[in-house]
C-alpha cells in the first residue's frame, strides 16, 4: 500500500530515518529501560501481535512482535531487515481482515496520530475477542517531554507531536471499546494496557 506522506512529521521521519534509528544506540540506557518496562507490562507476548507505527523495529524485534504497520518507507525497510513483516499503511486504515491479532501495541506513536480515535477503532476491529492493546507514550508536561523537546535529536520529531496526559488517554481509549487493565506511569513515560470489549 503506497502512502504519500503529506504531514510534516511524516516527512521528518522519512528524511531523518537513520538519525531516528541511531538514537536507540546512542541512548541505550533509556531505550533498554523503556523496553524492560513495556515487557513487564505485557508479560508473555501473544501471537500474532502487531505494532502500529513500528518505526525501525527497535521495540517489535526484542518484544517478539512479528507484524508492524508503518507509513515510512525508510523506517519500514529497517524494520523488515530486523525480521518484522511490515504493512505499509497508516493506523487509521489497516489493510487486514477483522479479528486477526491477539495483541496490538502503540509505542510512542499516539502523539503523532492525526485521528487517534479512528486508529483505535481500527485496532478494535483487527483484535480478536478479548485481545490486548498496549499503549506506551510520553506524557504531556512530564520531564521526558520537556527534556526531549529541547534536544535536536528528539526535538525534530517531537516538535510535531501532540502530547496527552494519562487521564486523557484512558478516557479516549475506554471510549472506543476497551477497558483498562494496568497502569505504569513514571517519570513522564506511561504504559497502559487494555482489553478489547465487544460493547462499543
Amino acid at each position: 500500500m503506497e502512502i504519500s506522506p503529506d504531514l510534516p512529521y511524516a516527512r521528518v521521519f522519512e528524511e531523518y530515518a537513520d538519525k531516528y534509528d541511531q538514537w536507540f544506540s546512542d541512548n541505550q540506557d533509556v531505550y533498554l529501560e523503556e523496553l524492560k518496562r513495556i515487557r513487564e507490562a505485557i508479560g508473555d507476548i501473544p501471537s500474532p501481535a502487531l505494532e502500529i507505527g513500528v518505526g525501525s523495529g527497535r521495540f517489535a524485534k526484542p518484544l517478539g512482535i512479528g507484524y508492524g504497520v508503518e507509513p515510512s518507507w525508510s523506517l519500514g525497510l529497517m524494520a523488515k531487515g530486523r525480521g518484522i513483516e511490515v504493512i505499509r499503511a497508516i493506523g487509521e486504515a489497516v489493510p487486514v481482515k477483522s479479528s486477526v491479532f491477539r495483541m496490538v501495541a502503540m509505542i510512542t506513536v499516539l502523539c503523532f496520530l492525526k485521528k487517534p480515535e479512528e486508529t483505535l477503532h481500527e485496532i478494535h476491529r483487527i483484535l480478536v475477542h478479548d485481545g490486548i492493546l498496549v499503549v506506551a507514550f510520553i506524557e504531556k508536561g512530564g520531564i521526558i517531554a520537556e527534556r526531549y523537546l529541547s534536544r535536536p535529536d528528539k526535538g525534530r520529531f517531537l516538535s510535531h507531536a501532540r502530547f496527552y496526559d494519562h487521564d486523557e488517554v484512558i478516557y479516549m481509549i475506554t471510549g472506543t471499546g476497551f477497558y483498562l487493565t494496568s497502569v505504569d506511569c513514571r517519570l513522564g513515560f506511561c504504559i497502559l494496557t487494555f482489553q478489547k470489549s465487544d460493547k462499543v
